[in-house]
């Protein structure tokens, strides 16, 4: 097998895998600059991925094919609205913001199980009919070397959420709302001062993330798994926090941080077909992203300084 067949293989495996983990660090991002941290991207995602998974199975005998694109746009809505709850406690209440986010994974996950028990009178779904598949991008896939390496067998999410990525970098770093939305994470009593509503800002962003990291869970939801359980997410979302440090709170860095867990990952799925990989246990290559998780966060690339105010409730009037 030539080094061309190997990259045949392995990036479109990288973009397919990638992609929930770039729309849900994007999410964290957001709330981060805003100065609310939120790691709570875990339950987010795992609320986005059960209202992805609902929506279809309600609506693909009625609409077909066209049921996970909508069920996406609700997964974002309804976990954009369950994100108020870590909003409210972290910055109405000034609740202790970790404290918060392990509730909303907690709360997510014990909610979702219950609602489908309910829904379906057992612990998981059935398979959606209609997924998110893997396309070959019309004439750009017939582009010698470049198009079966970056433009065959990949779904159009992995290109969105690349657009989006380029889409948050603008908005963060070319806008007033976003210089806004930093603002308020650096330095809230100078923004307040200047006449921006911190908190306002602030739920803007923890809003944001709730609507990335939805879209994030139902991509993974619609795309890979295809049905909800439990432990559907079982650890992205972490591994999209980790990409958003590593990343160092950039849309751009968090994805590229994405796509390089999203190449770990995707070795558990292509290893069997490239001839280095094939003797390796099975499980040193699931293992793999989380190790490298836990390297890139222990200053292996450098130690990465997050929004001075991250973390810290703002009291109108004080320092």
């Amino acid at each position: 097998m030539s080094f061309l067949d190997i990259l045949v293989i392995i990036i479109p495996a990288t973009l397919y895998t990638a992609a929930p983990l770039i729309f849900t660090a994007l999410g964290g991002v957001m709330s981060e600059r805003s100065g609310v941290v939120n790691i709570g991207l875990e339950g987010l995602m795992l609320f986005g991925a059960f209202a992805g998974v609902v929506t279809t199975l309600t609506l693909q005998d009625s609409v077909g094919a066209a049921a996970p694109w909508i069920a996406i746009v609700v997964a974002a809505i309804a976990s954009g609205i369950f994100s108020l709850v870590h909003a409210v406690a972290s910055i109405t209440f000034r609740a202790d913001q970790t404290v918060s986010g392990v509730a909303i994974n907690m709360l997510a996950a014990g909610l979702t199980l219950f609602l489908i028990r309910r829904i379906y009178n057992k612990g998981q779904t059935d398979f959606v009919d209609y997924r998110i598949n893997k396309e070959d991008v019309p004439f750009l896939s017939d582009i010698p070397v470049i198009g079966d390496i970056f433009f065959s067998r990949i779904p159009y999410t992995s290109y969105i959420a690349i657009i989006f990525a380029i889409l948050v970098w603008y908005i963060i770093f070319k806008t007033p709302f976003g210089l806004r939305l930093r603002s308020v994470g650096e330095h809230p009593m100078a923004a307040d001062t200047m006449g921006i509503n911190v908190n306002r800002m602030r739920y803007i962003g923890v809003v944001l993330s709730g609507v990335f990291a939805g879209i994030g869970g139902s991509v993974y939801a619609l795309s890979i798994s295809g049905n909800f359980t439990g432990h559907t997410i079982a650890g992205q979302g972490f591994l999209a926090l980790a990409a958003m440090i590593f990343g160092k709170w950039h849309p751009i860095g968090a994805m590229g941080a994405a796509l390089f867990f999203g190449f770990a990952t995707s070795l558990s799925i292509t290893g069997a077909q490239i001839p280095l990989l094939q003797n390796i246990p099975s499980v040193f290559l699931i293992i793999a992203p989380y190790v490298l998780t836990i390297l890139a966060l222990t200053g292996f690339v450098g130690r990465a300084d997050a929004p001075k105010a991250s973390g810290i409730p703002y009291v109108k009037g004080h320092r």
